[in-house]
Parts: structure tokens; sequence; C-alpha cells
């Protein structure tokens, strides 16, 4: 298991199904409670396909998570309200790049809820086509190669 010191925080490597409660329990939160996606529309059955990281405090409770599939298709991107801002989706971010490079990866692409994409913007990610509905919610498909 490796990890991401930063202080308050750091980012570790998760595997399905052994860790499914604590990735459960951010992206519930935010993507279920707090942005009100059907039940059904964040669990389709996929997470097995995909490397997962989660950050965690200092009180090893989870307060983020994302993933990267073998194709490197970045999704899941979830930090708890109280923490936004803190810098912990930059190091699960970076840190899912990080792994895709590793695996060889040349281009990253991930699917942005409209509101995040200057975030994604500020780690060199690109906004291209139309905006679309996914859970209700308006998203743009974004890339970015792998270089830093």
């Amino acid at each position: 298991m490796s990890e991401e010191n930063d202080g308050n925080f750091r980012v570790i490597y998760a595997t399905w199904p052994t860790d499914k409660e604590v990735l459960y329990a951010v992206r519930h939160r935010v993507f279920v409670l707090e942005q009100q996606v059907p039940e059904a529309e964040e669990w389709v059955g996929d997470d097995d396909q995909f490397t997962a990281v989660v950050a965690i405090n200092q009180k090893h409770q989870p307060i983020g998570t994302g993933r990267i599939s073998a194709d490197g298709v970045i999704g899941r991107m979830a930090v708890l309200k109280e923490w936004r801002g803190k810098g912990v989706g930059a190091a699960i971010l970076e840190k899912l790049i990080q792994f895709g490079r590793q695996s060889g990866q040349k281009q990253f692409t991930l699917s942005s809820q409209v509101h995040a994409i200057p975030f994604y913007e500020s780690h060199g990610f690109v906004a291209e086509g139309p905006v679309y509905l996914d859970a209700g919610i308006e998203h743009r498909s974004m890339k970015r190669d792998s270089s830093p």
C-alpha cells in the first residue's frame, strides 16, 4: 500500500472489494446524499475494473476518493465538503495520474461536472465537446496528455 503524505491527510491505494466500505462512505455522502445522484446510477458494478485511491485524515477517516481505469479514464473523484479547497482533490488527481503514467498511459480522460472544470483545467485538462447530463448533472468531457 503506497501513500502520499500531505500533513493533514494522505492518499493511499485502495482495492475493491477489500476497501468497499471506505470508498462507499465518501461516494455515498458526496454523490448520493449531497448531489442527489440515484443510488443505482452511482453503483453500476464496475468498481473492480478500476484502481482506486482514498484520501484519509489524521484519524484515518476517509475524506476523498477517485479511480482510474486501465485505459486512463479518471472518475468518481469526490472530496467531502469540509475538506474541499485544502488540496485533497489535487493530491488524489496527481496520485491517479502518477499511477497512469507508471502504467504507460499516454492520455487521460474524464467526465467533469461543469462547476469543476476550472479545477481540472488547473491540472492541464482541456474541455471538449458539448455539455451533457449525467445523473441529472451537467458534465463535459475533458482530456490531457500524460506529460507533466
